[in-house]
């Protein structure tokens, strides 16, 4: 595709959805939306460095608490700073990095199954603090989490505003801030991935005593792209609470970096495409199979004793991780270039089977 056809793409899918769009399509959207940003972080680290990290769960809950803390006021038994909410955003991308700053060291000395242990640590602490701490993160109950204010623009039902006169309410307005953010994430990391860093990224992850050769500074290198990702984690953290409107500790656990491990497998290892792809499919599966459960078979009313629909979402993706690592390599983002070289190859099949027509004189 040229430029000229993404670009245009890219405008329909930002502006068009809100106009034409129920609210339960909206809120899919963005759960989807801020999975892959997350997922593009991820796929930095595990997919294109080869460092796996069972702790992204961790940097999401740092951004999702980092932005309510720094945004909610202090007051009755919660503490908080009372910033303006789009520096309290700012604010919560850079406590991930700093998160994972403090844990680069230890990212940068480990690799493979030892580094992946070391982050699963990081979930565990992470529920302690959230379900202890309570005047910063509510405990258990969670915290709500305030609108986020652009100038004039609140992201939220209040005041009213209208386009074209359409109604624009919260889900309206947090979709054009959300694809507002997921453009340029995915188009730094596309650049990251073309340039001289992507290149040394995939030579320690496909031989890292190589890339020691070559002069690449493999421990930071490890470490930088860390803290990259605890900063994409942040911004889809800080993100989905300002899609859930509260903060609950049990969602930042070990299934959540479960679906973000699968969300770059199903996609595509080392592919922004891909991450955005199987980002898509795991976050929008849950919430279309309870949209759609009652006209499904085996899938059953949560609390009814049969097979849930997120239990059902997670057998679906589940047999969609084996299919992939068994039959497509290179996950979703493999799909078309396969199906191209496909086409052409039949093409040129026939250019060579069909004889060429005699000319007739004249």
């Amino acid at each position: 595709m040229t430029p000229g056809v993404l670009l245009t793409a890219g405008l329909v899918f930002m502006v068009v959805p809100p106009f034409y769009l129920d609210t339960f399509w909206l809120q899919t959207g963005l759960f989807a939306i801020s999975a892959a940003i997350g997922a593009i972080g991820l796929n930095l680290l595990t997919g294109s460095t080869g460092q796996l990290s069972m702790g992204h769960a961790f940097f999401l809950a740092v951004g999702a608490y980092g932005y309510v803390y720094l945004a909610s006021p202090a007051e009755d038994d919660m503490t908080g700073l009372g910033l303006p909410t789009g520096l309290a955003f700012l604010g919560a991308i850079v406590l991930a990095g700093i998160a994972g700053g403090l844990f680069s060291p230890i990212a940068g000395r480990l690799r493979g199954v030892y580094l992946g242990i070391a982050s699963l640590a990081l979930i565990f602490i992470g529920q302690h603090v959230l379900f202890n701490a309570e005047s910063v993160t509510g405990g258990f109950n969670g915290r709500n989490v305030p609108p986020l204010q652009l100038g004039p623009v609140t992201m939220a039902d209040t005041p009213e505003m209208a386009a074209l006169g359409v109604p624009l309410g919260a889900p309206e307005r947090l979709w054009f801030f959300a694809v507002a953010l997921l453009i340029p994430a995915a188009w730094i990391a596309r650049g990251i991935l073309r340039g001289r860093p992507g290149r040394a990224m995939n030579t320690i992850r496909d031989h890292e005593i190589a890339a020691s050769v070559m002069g690449v500074p493999v421990a930071r290198y490890r470490a930088g792209v860390f803290v990259l990702s605890s900063m994409y984690a942040g911004a889809a953290g800080a993100l989905l609470a300002l899609v859930f409107q509260r903060t609950v500790p049990e969602y930042f656990g070990m299934f959540l970096a479960l679906d973000y491990l699968a969300m770059i497998v199903i996609g595509g290892l080392g592919s922004v495409g891909g991450a955005v792809a199987g980002a898509v499919f795991v976050s929008a599966l849950p919430q279309l199979l309870t949209r759609f459960g009652d006209d499904l078979p085996l899938v059953a009313a949560p609390g009814s004793g049969g097979v849930s629909p997120a239990e059902a979402a997670r057998i679906l993706y589940g047999a969609a991780v084996v299919a992939v690592v068994l039959f497509l390599p290179r996950g979703l983002a493999g799909v078309w270039p396969m199906l191209r070289t496909a086409v052409a190859r039949r093409r040129a099949s026939r250019h060579l089977t069909t004889p060429e027509k005699e000319e007739q004189p004249a």
